[in-house]
């Protein structure tokens, strides 16, 4: 077994890193100064998992030299039979180890650990696709649920058998952006809509766009730069909802771009949530060139951001969901559709993470 020397410096490097922020950050002139704070209490958190990982590396290594020194000086072969076999366990999982290792050594991409902001759009179709799109919000709705994420809606088009015609939703917690980034695209849909009377299977499809939520200091809006209109808001929320002037629409003026929001009573409230979605939106003119430019270099454009591929088939009479982009299929589509999809997210990552690797090594 040859030790990995040039991986042992690295990790010994941000050891080091670790225990200085470690310090730094119960310093009381660190602490008063938020900006900074906050800034070392994120790195030590990225950090943190690393330094768990190599403390067990750095003993597998150890327990693996101990072993080998034991069946050198060892006479008793039952003991030699229990070592060896100890040995052979601890050998198979350094490889394993190292991977890991080399995929949290890998720099991760800053907006990973962003809010994001959702957006589905129903696509070809026509009220299945509006179905459709409902029943993808309600998979997405269950999944942050289960992650323990907070789901905000800030604007809806009803669809008008049900479901959608559009919905746009902020979701906020731990990391979210590098997760439900991989739900960027084209979603279809196989099955016999309820309006067909032949019972045969047509095809819908429902866009889902991933976009990482901007922070106020990420981008700069000047106000003279946005022209505001407030209207009634439509939908269900009662009486003051569709009477008063509560619902906002926001235009920037150089890029041309327009968002609304009517989901809360409050003029205010919407125009908070609006502001948001403006930056992100603009936000994301510039992260989508640097995401085209990472996905011309790659083979399966995993997180390309791409709206326009076709990433996933939903076959309701098969009970099949087949991700295009890794040739994965899994024959659970109920589980699937309420809100189960981190088998699929977490396969995506792996191939996404192996490719980052094959890119650094090369």
């Amino acid at each position: 077994m040859a030790i990995n020397s040039s991986l042992l410096d690295k990790l010994e490097v941000i050891r080091l890193r670790f225990e200085e922020i470690s310090t730094q950050i119960t310093d009381p002139e660190v602490i008063s100064d938020n900006k900074r704070y906050v800034k070392l209490n994120k790195e030590y958190k990225e950090l943190e998992e690393l330094v768990q990982v190599s403390k067990e590396y750095k003993n597998l290594l150890e327990n693996i030299k101990n072993t080998k020194q034991i069946l050198k000086e060892e006479k008793d072969e039952e003991m030699r039979d229990m070592a060896k076999e100890e040995l052979d366990e601890m050998e198979e999982r350094l490889p394993a180890l190292e991977e890991e290792i080399k995929i949290l050594l890998l720099p991760s991409d800053p907006e990973d650990a962003k809010n994001a902001v959702v957006e589905i759009r129903a696509g070809a179709g026509g009220d299945e696709a509006c179905l459709f799109a409902g029943e993808l919000f309600r998979m997405y709705v269950k999944y942050c649920e289960s992650k323990n994420w907070k789901v905000e809606v800030t604007n809806t088009s009803e669809g008008t058998a049900g479901g959608f015609k559009e919905i746009v939703f902020n979701v906020t917690g731990n990391g979210v952006y590098g997760i439900l980034k991989y739900e960027s695209g084209v979603h279809r849909v196989q099955r016999v809509p309820q309006t067909e009377t032949q019972g045969r299977v047509h095809t819908s499809a429902a866009t889902v766009a991933v976009l990482p939520e901007a922070e106020e200091f990420d981008v700069v809006i000047r106000n003279e730069d946005i022209r505001k209109d407030t209207y009634c808001s439509s939908g269900p929320g009662g009486q003051s909802v569709n009477t008063t002037y509560s619902a906002i629409r926001l235009t920037h003026i150089p890029t041309g771009i327009v968002v609304t929001c009517q989901d809360q009573k409050s003029q205010l409230k919407n125009l908070d949530k609006a502001m948001i979605e403006l930056r992100t939106r603009i936000y994301n003119l510039e992260y989508q060139k640097r995401m085209d430019e990472i996905a011309s270099k790659r083979k399966t454009m995993v997180s390309s951001g791409d709206r326009s591929a076709k990433i996933r088939t939903y076959n309701f009479p098969q009970g099949r969901v087949t991700d295009h982009r890794i040739n994965f299929t899994v024959y659970n589509l109920p589980a699937i559709m309420d809100g189960e999809i981190d088998t699929i997210i977490h396969k995506l990552q792996m191939e996404e993470n192996a490719e980052r690797l094959k890119a650094a090594e090369a």
